[in-house]
């Protein structure tokens, strides 16, 4: 079989070169000439798949690395018989990093605990629903807004967008780019929702760029430079509003879920997706490929206070100010497009929380408490 697989997919000669010729393209510049003669194809979010890329080609099986589906003509390939596989939650964790880091960097400067902000998330699927488990472990209010799993679970539990824009301190959304139906979600944060916000509210973008109109936050922004705003998913990515760019406090790639971890179980649900298409044994494991942590392990006294040990573990493990500040880097020197994807392209290895093991002595209660609900590996200390 031919193999077409997008340049930042991991491992996916690891995965998939036992079945065929794996070749490698960037996903943003391919072409029907170069996957017509392939059988699988392997994409992130980057690509759009619908018949202008495919008609015509063998391709039998197509994959994204990806949670989102919105960049993928669905109905187009299911007419054509073509398998479709997504990889639903395989880098929720990813993006809960990114917001509790976002979190811990703002109430650091705001001298604010974690606990004494309200947090508001826009979409409870595979990501939202995973956020809001972690932070209410750590002790966080967590209001929800997600109309459709209000409509099959009951109300309870949610409340309305304009309730959650109301009472919320941050509003952070995570919802899928749907543009039809009952609930479509283009422009959900529009500019009435813009106008809604108050100062003193933190606006945080990680779900698809599109769910946010760029254009009314700019000007809102423009009246009130003091409302906050951190962006990590835009509109017109990668040639993006360097207007809008300029005003968030934190402004990213489309990194959020770009941890290694997370990309290399979208590869790892692929792989499995694509081997029971063809109907082939799965004899490949994530646990035989994933690299070790250059960072293993971190030792921490159980008379340390829990909200600092926890700005310590989460700041070595990941510091969202890294990616932001290596943003701006590319945007200098290649622009803004090109700064966009190349730094995506070259994003350095980020491992996820709960990749680092933590050595707590077991009477460090509060200290455990703290660092478990965040997400990282507690172990007892070596003798």
């Amino acid at each position: 079989m031919r193999i077409v697989a997008d340049e930042n997919i991991p491992l996916a000669e690891a995965f998939f070169a036992d079945h065929g010729e794996l070749i490698r393209l960037p996903g943003r510049e391919m072409t029907r000439e170069q996957v017509r003669d392939a059988d699988i194809l392997l994409v992130r979010s980057v690509t759009r798949v619908n018949a202008e890329l495919l008609e015509g080609s063998r391709v039998k099986f197509v994959g994204t690395a990806t949670i989102g589906r919105d960049h993928v003509d669905q109905d187009w390939l299911a007419e054509q018989g073509i398998g479709f596989a997504s990889a639903p939650g395989c880098n929720a964790d990813s993006v809960g990093d990114y917001v509790i880091s976002t979190l811990l960097l703002l109430g650091e400067q705001d001298g604010v605990a974690l606990t004494d902000r309200v947090v508001g998330v826009v979409g409870a699927g595979n990501v939202g629903a995973r956020l809001v488990e972690r932070l209410r472990a750590l002790g966080i209010r967590c209001l929800i807004c997600d109309p459709p799993r209000a409509e099959q679970e009951g109300s309870d539990g949610f409340v309305s967008l304009e309730t959650l824009i109301e009472q919320a301190d941050v509003v952070s959304v995570h919802t899928p780019l749907i543009r039809d139906g009952e609930h479509p979600t283009h422009h959900l944060i529009g500019e009435q929702q813009i106008e809604a916000l108050r100062t003193e509210q933190i606006l945080l973008s990680a779900g698809r760029g599109d769910c946010v109109d760029g254009q009314a936050l700019k000007a809102r922004l423009e009246r009130d430079p003091d409302l906050r705003v951190v962006i990590d998913v835009w509109e017109q990515e990668p040639d993006i509003d360097e207007a809008l760019y300029r005003k968030a406090v934190i402004a990213t790639p489309h990194i959020a879920g770009y941890s290694l971890d997370g990309k290399l179980r979208g590869t790892e649900m692929l792989y499995q997706a694509m081997s029971r298409h063809f109907g082939l044994p799965v004899r490949k494991r994530l646990g035989q490929l994933k690299p070790e942590n250059w960072l293993r392990r971190i030792a921490i006294s159980r008379r340390a206070p829990p909200q600092e040990a926890l700005l310590l573990c989460a700041r070595t493990c990941y510091d969202v100010r890294r990616d932001a500040l290596l943003f701006e880097r590319y945007r200098r020197q290649y622009g803004m497009a090109r700064g966009f994807d190349l730094m995506r392209r070259e994003y350095p290895s980020r491992r996820e929380f709960s990749t680092l093991r933590v050595e707590l002595k077991h009477s460090a209660g509060a200290v455990r408490e703290v660092l478990e609900s965040a997400g990282f590996a507690i172990r007892a200390p070596r003798k």
